[in-house]
């Protein structure tokens, strides 16, 4: 293959300026984030991932690669009818093949038949990976680098040249990782964003490095940092105060080995305590929500402890930091928990001390005051069920209806008169199927049903649900998404107290209950019916605040 780019007499030259303010945001979630363990994106979920992150404002989202699997190609035609807000939808694949054309190659012309306005090529920038992984010697590596975006370019296409491994390419041959740049450049690249892709640099390497490509080129500079020492958003940041101002990662950071960057820190890192520009200011308050509904989406359970979205990060036990959030909130929060759609925890239990407990008390009885009977009555009862094996800590939504029950405030929305469960244990099989039969009194209305699941709590979550769905359509999208079993004496075997713990979602919001018992369906019962009358006591309030 020939080219029009002089290698040997390069033309490298220190800039001045460089630009900061505006962070590009280029999400990966539906590329990076569905190579992680575990994930498998329908084409469906690539929509519903694809809205939430326009909602939010992020700029690109590099949806896949179209050529290599059918359901890729699938999304991007149906992704062409979905209007979007601002954000734009980028293709992913590879610098044309050796001794090969772009017109001739095929993963580039599925790359064209995506019908986007932006993609992003992904070249080889470590001398090692040219010669030793893909057999090609380093002209023909640069040559396939200027080749492929140039061609693209005369597409009309925005290209976005991310430069796998340059790190490390640095590291060992500098001089030959700044070439593979200067191909992209001469070739009219948009946006050369420099990979970390093993994971393996540290901060101030990153700073240094990227420094010296901000000052050296005429280009957008962007990072691409993978979480494999613990480090990716913190090499993001570094890069970021080094001049670059594309940022690419995945949301709340899953993806291949270790995961990516984590978009949800960053964003709010970056934003909030850095002042650059990463989405509209509007937006901000959605980034709880949006990382809770991306992680629900791809199935994975989203950290309690993830900074600024984490159900933990605004929570609050020992006494003493209680006392000091509530008499000045920046004794013990870095931020205020509503700039991200957060909110503060009081987490409950009996060494809470008093303040924290009526703080959660005054949410619903906002007279009620510290040292009342009120309080009083809660605080013994808390200490009492917590003695039989009770936990609260982390059971707000449990911790809530006791607090109703107690102060007078708890009507239940219907009764579970009975129940029963049949299992199905065959001697040669691994398949512990169940049967649930359920009736459930509304008012002095009746509902009996069945339903089958895989185990005993299953089968019972899915008949309950389906009985009540018939009164109260909105539990249509509840569903359980974290179940816990603890036991809590150990000397008495078999015949042990357990604590269930059992966290639920209806995609937008999530909430906890617990149940105790020596009966292990017994304390699931407990905590699946806390878990429905916490979700319609919301619906409840959702409905009043509308016609305030």
């Amino acid at each position: 293959m020939s080219s029009k780019i002089n290698f040997e007499n390069s033309n490298v030259q220190e800039k001045t300026e460089t630009t900061k303010g505006k962070i590009t945001v280029f999400d990966s979630t539906l590329r990076d984030g569905a190579q992680a363990e575990g994930v498998s994106f329908s084409v469906e979920d690539k929509i519903k991932i694809v809205k939430a992150l326009d909602k939010l404002g992020l700029d690109y989202i590099e949806a896949g690669n179209p050529g290599s699997n059918p359901k890729d190609m699938e999304f991007f035609e149906r992704i062409k009818d979905v209007k979007l807000r601002s954000t734009k939808i980028a293709a992913f694949g590879s610098t044309r093949r050796r001794n090969i054309s772009p017109a001739e190659d095929g993963n580039i012309q599925a790359l064209l038949s995506a019908g986007t306005d932006v993609v992003a090529i992904f070249g080889k920038s470590w001398h090692f990976h040219v010669t030793d992984i893909i057999g090609a010697t380093l002209r023909e590596n640069l040559e396939m680098i200027y080749d492929t975006i140039a061609y693209l370019k005369e597409q009309g296409k925005t290209v976005v040249f991310d430069c796998e491994h340059f790190f490390d390419g640095y590291k060992e041959n500098s001089e030959y990782a700044l070439k593979t740049i200067e191909s992209a450049v001469q070739a009219g690249v948009d946006c050369v964003c420099l990979c970390d892709t093993n994971g393996g640099t540290f901060p101030t390497e990153i700073y240094d490095i990227t420094k010296k490509v901000v000052d050296t080129f005429d280009v957008m500079v962007g990072i691409h940092a993978h979480n494999d020492c613990g480090m990716a958003v913190a090499n993001s940041i570094m890069a970021i105060e080094a001049g670059a101002t594309h940022l690419q990662g995945t949301f709340t950071g899953f993806g291949e080995r270790c995961g990516n960057a984590d978009l949800s820190t960053l964003i709010a890192n970056l934003q909030i305590k850095k002042g650059y520009d990463c989405i509209p200011k509007e937006n901000m308050s959605e980034l709880m929500h949006t990382a809770r509904a991306v992680s629900e989406t791809a199935n994975l359970q989203l950290s309690i402890r993830q900074p600024y979205v984490g159900k933990c990060a605004f929570a609050h036990k020992g006494g003493m930091h209680v006392d000091g959030v509530l008499k000045n909130p920046r004794s013990f929060e870095h931020i205020d928990p509503s700039l991200v759609g957060n909110e503060r925890q009081f987490l409950t239990s009996e060494v809470s001390g008093r303040t924290a407990i009526l703080s959660m008390i005054q949410k619903i009885a906002p007279g009620v005051e510290k040292n009342s009977p009120e309080t009083t009555a809660v605080i013994d009862k808390l200490k009492e069920l917590e003695y039989e094996g009770y936990q609260f800590e982390g059971a707000e939504g449990g911790f809530e209806l006791l607090v109703r029950k107690t102060l007078g405030k708890y009507k239940p929305f219907f009764e579970l008169e009975n129940f029963k469960i049949v299992t199905e244990n065959p001697a040669t099989s691994d398949d512990n199927t169940a049967s649930a039969m359920i009736k459930v009194k509304v008012d002095d209305k009746y509902e009996i049903t069945a339903a089958e699941g895989e185990g005993p709590v299953n089968a019972l979550d899915k008949a309950l649900r389906k009985a009540l769905e018939v009164f109260y359509p909105t539990l249509s999208s509840v569903h359980l998404t974290d179940y816990k079993v603890r036991v809590l004496d150990s000397t008495s075997a078999t015949a042990s107290k357990v604590r269930v713990l059992i966290e639920s979602g209806d995609g937008t919001e999530s909430w906890t209950t617990v149940g105790v018992s020596k009966d292990i369906i017994e304390a699931s019962r407990k905590a699946l019916v806390d878990s429905i009358e916490y979700k319609l006591i919301k619906e409840v309030e959702k409905k009043y605040r509308q016609y305030i």
